[in-house]
């Protein structure tokens, strides 16, 4: 089964904000890295790619046949999706097993888990 890993970075320090990755230690910095060479290096892992901040997406919508746009996807910091990977397991369990290891799940973010379903 493919599981869809989506990395909700919630208030988690990255390098794209200086001032809060400044927060932890060089230790805590080099393990962030660390942890997401070894999940990209994992059998079954599709390495997927980052995203930017949430406030550069533009939302697209159809109404009544004419295309609207609207800066920024409207939701909370907590709730932006900061990427996301592909990992074939065997069971939902090894999945989550492999979200606990992603950094982001324990600086105050989360992981989604959702099934791919192919047609």
């Amino acid at each position: 089964m493919k599981y869809m890993l989506l990395i909700h970075q919630g208030d988690t320090p990255t390098p794209n904000d200086p001032e809060a990755w400044s927060r932890l230690s060089d230790e805590e910095q080099k393990a962030v890295y660390a942890d997401y060479q070894a999940i990209n290096e994992t059998p079954g892992v599709t390495p997927g790619l980052g995203l930017g901040e949430p406030e550069t997406a533009t939302t697209v919508r159809v109404e009544n046949g004419e295309t609207l746009t609207t800066d920024g996807p409207f939701v909370a910091t907590k709730e932006a999706i900061g990427g996301w990977l592909v990992f074939e397991a065997d069971d939902l369990d090894a999945a989550i097993e492999l979200a606990a290891r992603i950094p982001a799940a324990r600086l105050g973010g989360a992981i989604e888990v959702r099934p791919i379903v192919e047609y």
